[in-house]
């Protein structure tokens, strides 16, 4: 099996990373812009190690007749702004998968790109307030929202003021629906989750 890898360096999102790498077929990693941490440092010791190529600062990358594009246009000072934004259309679908970014740096995004109707929205940050903004969210409209959030999490996401701004969206959670799997067969798309 191979993996691509697209970590943001901190620990909730990269944390097990070199756990990964070491038990599965590792293709390439993506880092997000900025300098790297020492969690990222680690892993790219692995990655030496193992000879596996990797990047950073990326704005395309073809996977068979896919593209995805990563949306940053620049590097910020935080590691969450640094976080990759990344858009790609699957059978004319259009997914979007939020990283950490801030309020500030979506309006950049919303600014610089014509993002209109999303399908599906892999919400920003675990739904925390500094980032989904009611501008953002209005202006790509996603059909379906996917939160990444563990049960009584100490930072007390999902935010309520977040879910509003998703109210009219179809709003699935990993806290509430364990794993959450898009297909797209036959030119539609299949929800399909399995209870934590």
């Amino acid at each position: 099996m191979h993996k691509r890898m697209k970590p943001h360096g901190d620990y909730d999102h990269c944390g097990e990373v070199v756990n990964l790498v070491e038990n599965f077929k590792v293709e390439k990693v993506i880092f997000n812009y900025g300098p790297y941490n020492d969690l990222e440092k680690e892993l790219i010791k692995v990655l030496d190690k193992k000879k596996i190529n990797y990047y950073s600062c990326i704005k395309e990358l073809n996977i068979n007749n896919n593209k995805l594009y990563f949306l940053q246009a620049k590097e910020y000072d935080n590691e969450n702004d640094n976080s990759n934004v990344i858009y790609t259309e699957l059978d004319g679908y259009k997914f979007m998968f939020m990283g950490d970014v801030s309020i500030t740096t979506e309006k950049e995004i919303i600014d610089k790109y014509n993002l209109p109707d999303i399908d599906v929205l892999k919400v920003g940050h675990h739904e925390s307030k500094t980032s989904n903004s009611k501008e953002f969210i209005n202006e790509i409209n996603p059909k379906y929202s996917i939160i990444s959030v563990g049960k009584n999490n100490r930072y007390g996401h999902p935010n309520k003021e977040v879910l509003d701004n998703l109210k009219d969206s179809k709003i699935y959670r990993t806290d509430e629906d364990g794993s959450i799997m898009f297909k797209i067969k036959n030119n539609k798309l299949q929800i399909e989750t399995c209870s934590p």
